[in-house]
Parts: structure tokens; C-alpha cells; sequence
């Protein structure tokens, strides 16, 4: 019996001096730990973490609260190293990172890390997609403003910018269907305002085309989303050249209500007179050729057609 009890005597000295040595190296791992996170080597220190917390007895004072402050640094660790990233416009290596300090919050219970990193991977796609859309790869862009949209669909900076990369590739209605998403979340005026220009673009490079249909279809859909000087004055420069008088003369004038200062505004109302004077609308024409009588272009022509046309 006495040999029994001395053998069990023996187990538990043993099995102290493990303990002991477990808490030496578990001490010795953290305080590594705390001088490669003092030079800087987040990634070293969260190695001797990990150690600590391999080595560290949970059942004593100092090993549990070894254990618990290195629980809380890894995966605010993980996430300074995806911020780094993300300041050195790595971003790729930022959103992995990302993901890998979500995965060290749910290990390590940190919920505040799991939500800042959540919110931080649709941002960096959107600051990789503006980089990517300054240096004209509107492809890769609306790949990444995708991404950002994918993860959170309310974020209508994401979906604008969506839009801008898509139009810019000439996916139009991909465009238009994203910018009708920014409208939806905050971002309807600059939502509008991208989809009138977009119109008012091809608009223009179908009437340089001589597309003139397409032309006045375009600036006629850029105008409804936003009042537009310039998208009137294709559509009646198009319809002039479609032989559709009446419309034309329609356009000018929205045109002029519009843009009544603008230094082109004496040719267009000499255009108006000369259509109306054509499609037998005297008393428009008299108005129109009256508003340029003291032009230097058109002044004698405007005086001889009042003439003409006997305008009280």
C-alpha cells in the first residue's frame, strides 16, 4: 500500500513540474510575443500568441490571463496587418486578410474585429475599383464595384460607381440598371445626373455618326432624367437633318427656354425662323427673324425676310 501511495505521490510532483514548465515556456512565448509586436512583426507575434496560448494553463491565475490577452490580440493583430495592406493600396492581400481576421474573431470570440472587418472588404473593393476606373480598366473596375455590391447592396456609392465603370465599357443598360440601384440608396442625384450625361454621350457620337434616329432617341432619354441645354440641341440638329421640321423647331426651342444666354442662341433662333418660314408659319418665323435684327451675322437677312414675310 505504501508503494502505491508513493507512486501516486510521484505522479503529482510530475505532473506539477509539467505544469511548471508549461508556464515558463507559455510566459516566455508571450513576452516574445510582446517584443515582435514592439518591432513591429505583427506576424511574429501572433506565432508566439498562438504559443502562449498552446503552453499556458488555463486552471492558474497568470495562465488564464495569458490566455485571455492573447485571445484578444491575434485577430486585432490579423486586422492591423489587412489595414497595412490597405494603406499600401494592396488590396487584394488586404481582403484576404480580412477574411482571415474575421476567422481569428469567431475563433478567438471578437466580435468588434468580425464587424470592422466586415465593413472594411466592401470599401477596399470600392478603393480598388476606383483605381482601377482612374487608369481606365473598366472592366477589372465594375468587377470590383461588383463585389462591393455583392456584399452590400445598400451601398449606392458602390453602385454608382458600378455604373460608371459599366458605361464606360459600353455595357449601357448594365449601367443603367446599376445607377437605378444608386438612386434607390442615396444617391440619386448623382445617379440621374451620370445617367443623363451617359445619354447625352451617345447621343452626341450618333449624330456625329449621322445616326441622326439613334441621336434624337438618346438625347431625348438623357433629357428625361435631367433637363439637358445640350442633349435639345443634337435632338434638333438630328431632326433637321431627318427632314422632320416641326420637331426640330420643337427641340430649338426647348433649347433656347433652356440656354437663354448661350453664345450660340442667335443661330439657333435664325434656324427656327427659317423652318418655320419654310413650313408656312409665318407669324413664328416674323418672331424668330425680329430676335436677330441687330445681329451682325444675321441682322440684313432677318431685316429683308420681315420684309418679305410683311411682320407687323
Amino acid at each position: 500500500m505504501k508503494k502505491i501511495v508513493l507512486f501516486a505521490l510521484s505522479l503529482l510532483v510530475s505532473a506539477a513540474a509539467v505544469s511548471a514548465q508549461d508556464m515558463t515556456a507559455a510566459t516566455d512565448a508571450f513576452n516574445n510575443g510582446a517584443t515582435a509586436l514592439n518591432m513591429g512583426d505583427n506576424q511574429g507575434a501572433i506565432d508566439y500568441f498562438k504559443q502562449a496560448i498552446q503552453y499556458a494553463d488555463p486552471n492558474v491565475p497568470e495562465g488564464a490571463e495569458i490566455i485571455s490577452t492573447c485571445k484578444d490580440r491575434i485577430p486585432r493583430l490579423v486586422l492591423a496587418m489587412a489595414k497595412d495592406f490597405i494603406q499600401s493600396e494592396n488590396y487584394d492581400e488586404a481582403v484576404a486578410k480580412l477574411q482571415e481576421s474575421i476567422t481569428a474573431g469567431k475563433e478567438y470570440e471578437n466580435n468588434d474585429v468580425i464587424a470592422e472587418a466586415g465593413e472594411l472588404i466592401p470599401q477596399v473593393y470600392i478603393q480598388k475599383g476606383n483605381t482601377l476606373l482612374n487608369s481606365k480598366d473598366f472592366a477589372g473596375a465594375a468587377e470590383s464595384y461588383r463585389k462591393s455590391v455583392e456584399i452590400d447592396s445598400t451601398n449606392g456609392m458602390a453602385s454608382l460607381r458600378l455604373g460608371m465603370a459599366l458605361a464606360s465599357s459600353g455595357d449601357i443598360a448594365g449601367a443603367e440598371a446599376a445607377y437605378k440601384t444608386a438612386m434607390r440608396n442615396g444617391q440619386e442625384k448623382n445617379a440621374v445626373k451620370q445617367l443623363s450625361n451617359t445619354y447625352i454621350k451617345l447621343a452626341a457620337a450618333s449624330l456625329k455618326a449621322k445616326k441622326y434616329d439613334n441621336a434624337v432617341s438618346y438625347a431625348l432619354k438623357s433629357n428625361e432624367y435631367a433637363e439637358n441645354a445640350t442633349a435639345m440641341q443634337v435632338a434638333g440638329q438630328a431632326a433637321l437633318q431627318l427632314g422632320k421640321s416641326a420637331d426640330a423647331i420643337g427641340y430649338f426651342e426647348q433649347y433656347v427656354a433652356m440656354a437663354p444666354t448661350a453664345r450660340n442662341v442667335n443661330d439657333i433662333y435664325y434656324s427656327i425662323a427659317v423652318l418655320a418660314q419654310q413650313s408656312g408659319d409665318n407669324a413664328k418665323a416674323c418672331g424668330y427673324y425680329q430676335k436677330i435684327v441687330s445681329d451682325a451675322k444675321y441682322g440684313e437677312t432677318a431685316k429683308q425676310q420681315i420684309a418679305a414675310l410683311k411682320c407687323n
